[in-house]
């Protein structure tokens, strides 16, 4: 792949494409029993969205020569992951939102308790995934292990749950930038970085290119929190397919609440020079990686 000729958009609408045929496969259908369960399983994880954390996780196995049939359960099992999280994030204990993706969330429409089983079935489904040994033929059993305990590490009270639960007992409060930066990094960046790293690891990534790979990560997933802040600020609802606003209504810790809407976009970006930086010793085969990187601070959505 040469950068030279290459198209993000094109790109993107090709992964997404496949990730969708994949998880379309993967998971069961809406005539199972219970079938509202799985009506509302599919209903979220089928809503829209950019894909980027399976994306990523595809790229960067392709990055270090991985092959995509077996990246592609770990890949979508990420997916899965965080269409729960927001299920759940969406819910009237949490952020109460009545819209995502331009739909109205999971609990408008199938009420709280079927909601939060959905979610919790996305979150099961997804480690059930990754123990397919049959879809993942070319994978040593040691790399699956490896990547289910990071993927849980990342999605746990150690990852994702617990920037969630700092965000929610931070509202309303003077939060100073090392704590905000805290939240950020474990609420949307663990799941962000380990999604590279699991591509990675399953591809057989050196010990330098898993570090790069992981810089890349970590740096990318505090950038797209920061972007989604300053978007929530002053994006454009049709766009964004959700309300605005609902960050400094709800008190929440942002960027922007504490240096403003200029300083935050410059933190931004040299974030994503920073993350570019991390891929200098990579081939052309990391261009998705570097175009992914410099699309994070321009989209609008």
């Amino acid at each position: 792949m040469r950068a030279e000729g290459f198209s993000l958009k094109g790109y993107l609408a090709q992964r997404r494409a496949l990730i969708d045929l994949a998880l379309d496969g993967f998971l069961p259908g809406e005539e199972n029993d219970p079938q509202v369960l799985f009506e509302a399983v599919r209903y979220s994880l089928f809503a829209g969205g950019k894909r980027l954390r399976p994306i990523l996780c595809l790229a960067a196995g392709e990055a270090v020569g991985g092959e995509m049939e077996d990246l592609l359960p770990a890949a979508c099992a990420l997916e899965l992951i965080h269409t729960y999280s927001l299920i759940h994030d969406d819910l009237p204990a949490m952020d109460d939102d009545d819209y995502r993706r331009g739909r109205l969330t999971s609990h408008k429409v199938f009420g709280e308790g079927i909601a939060i089983l959905a979610g919790d079935a996305l979150l099961t489904e997804a480690f059930r995934l990754l123990t397919r040994r049959e879809l993942m033929p070319g994978v040593e059993p040691g790399r699956l292990l490896a990547v289910a305990g990071e993927i849980a590490g990342a999605a746990g009270v150690f990852g994702m749950v617990g920037g969630q639960a700092l965000d929610v007992r931070s509202e309303g409060q003077q939060i100073d930038l090392e704590t905000i930066h805290r939240i950020h990094s474990l609420k949307t960046g663990a799941l962000i970085r380990v999604s590279l790293r699991a591509g990675a690891i399953l591809a057989g990534a050196s010990k330098m290119e898993l570090a790069s790979l992981s810089d890349y990560g970590r740096r990318i997933g505090l950038a797209f929190q920061i972007a989604d802040d300053i978007l929530n600020v002053e994006g454009d609802r049709e766009s964004l397919g959700k309300g605005t606003g609902s960050d400094a209504a709800r008190g929440k810790a942002t960027f922007p609440a504490l240096l403003g809407l200029d300083a935050s976009r410059a933190r931004a970006e040299a974030l994503v020079v920073e993350a570019l930086g991390s891929l200098e010793t990579f081939d052309e085969r990391a261009e998705p990686l570097r175009a992914i990187a410099r699309y994070i601070t321009a989209r609008d959505s």
